[in-house]
């Protein structure tokens, strides 16, 4: 399973390490990552996700079910 927010879509990044000569190589900047359970009172079930700690926010902002039709028009996430 890749490493993949299913709500944002956030995904690593690709940096550089800098020594203190000035020497680059490449590195990944690894996201937030959370594996959560939520609870959809509307459908009385719970949904396990993979969401980063922006996704988090999110979910805390609008909702649990606005997000996730959100990320299912998004393409995000298949199904809930």
């Amino acid at each position: 399973m890749s490493r993949v927010c299913q709500i944002t879509g956030k995904s690593f990044m690709v940096g550089n390490n800098v020594s203190h000569s000035k020497r680059r190589t490449k590195r990944r900047f690894d996201i937030n990552l959370f594996k959560k359970k939520f609870y959809l009172p509307e459908e009385d079930r719970w949904v396990s996700l993979r969401v980063s700690a922006a996704g988090l926010r999110m979910i805390n902002k609008v909702g649990l079910l606005a997000a996730l039709k959100g990320a299912k028009e998004q393409g995000f996430i298949a199904n809930y």
